[in-house]
């Protein structure tokens, strides 16, 4: 299974976090705006990411809640049929919650960073190295806690919670 280290960060100026981000050797940027719809599930979470009506992401993932450097290992499908897959979901398993976000991304290396604009929870820095076969989580631990001293994110701002957790407990 694929597997990352994530790490997430409440910001309070997304524009000053984006002038550090844009000083890194980028490889790759876009604007995105998705909705994740979570399904209730009994072990880990279970998320349908629609981009459009025909382009969306299934994603499921196990993640241990905590602050700092995390692993998650994920599978991934792609459908271009979203909104007829969320529909069978729903009726089998129910939804759980709706986050919807604009999201700015940026690739550095084998890392994905994200500056999240969530609704109805404010403003985020999203780090994911995702690990190659040859590295282990010491490694992409070590890549994000360097990225966080790069942007000058303090430890106190790391959230342990996904944004549907935070979403679910702000309600």
């Amino acid at each position: 299974m694929p597997a990352n280290i994530e790490i997430k960060a409440r910001i309070s100026n997304i524009e000053v976090i984006r002038r550090k981000v844009e000083k890194l050797d980028i490889k790759e940027t876009g604007e995105i705006f998705h909705e994740d719809t979570f399904f209730k599930t009994d072990i880990g979470r279970l998320k349908l990411r629609i981009f459009s009506q025909e382009k969306g992401e299934l994603i499921y993932y196990l993640r241990n809640d905590s602050a700092g450097p995390k692993r998650s290992d994920y599978k991934l499908y792609k459908t271009d049929n979203p909104i007829a897959l969320k529909e069978i979901l729903e009726t089998s398993l129910g939804i759980r919650g709706v986050v919807k976000k604009n999201r700015s991304l940026y690739i550095v290396g084998n890392t994905r960073i994200h500056l999240d604009k969530v609704e109805n929870l404010g403003t985020f820095l999203e780090l994911e190295v995702v690990l190659s076969n040859e590295q282990n989580e010491n490694e992409g631990i070590s890549i994000a806690n360097e990225f966080l001293k790069k942007l000058g994110i303090d430890k106190k701002d790391l959230v342990d919670k996904a944004y549907i957790d935070l979403l679910e407990t702000s309600t």
